[in-house]
């Protein structure tokens, strides 16, 4: 049994990405969380290259008084604009270990209404 937080995240991560893989047709949207901010890229992993980015210490995309819900929902949109001007429009969703609710979720749903399919 892990013993702390980080150690139980990074067991379900290991099962995680164990299972999916992110290639050239549908890279993988990877997703951390700290506890401020919310940080997502996609990368090919067959190249082992990172495509795009965003995070909420972007300082265009977030404004000082939104919370981190509304913040990553933001996150997601501004990540699935990119992806689309990179030619992406499907990934797998790689959640990190974190559950999928809260600040994960609100990311995930962000960018499927910026037009990203998982």
């Amino acid at each position: 049994m892990a013993k702390t937080k980080v150690q139980r995240r990074s067991k379900i991560r290991k099962g995680i990405r164990g299972k999916i893989e992110g290639n050239t047709s549908r890279p993988r949207l990877s997703v951390f969380r700290s506890n401020k901010d919310i940080y997502a890229q996609i990368i090919d992993d067959s190249k082992g290259m990172t495509i795009c980015s965003a995070s909420s210490r972007d300082k265009d995309l977030v404004q000082d008084k939104v919370n981190k819900v509304e913040a990553a929902s933001v996150v997601g949109k501004k990540l699935a604009e990119k992806a689309i001007a990179a030619g992406i429009s499907a990934v797998v969703f790689d959640r990190g270990g974190y559950l999928y609710h809260g600040r994960v979720k609100s990311l995930a749903e962000g960018a499927r209404e910026g037009g990203l399919k998982f």
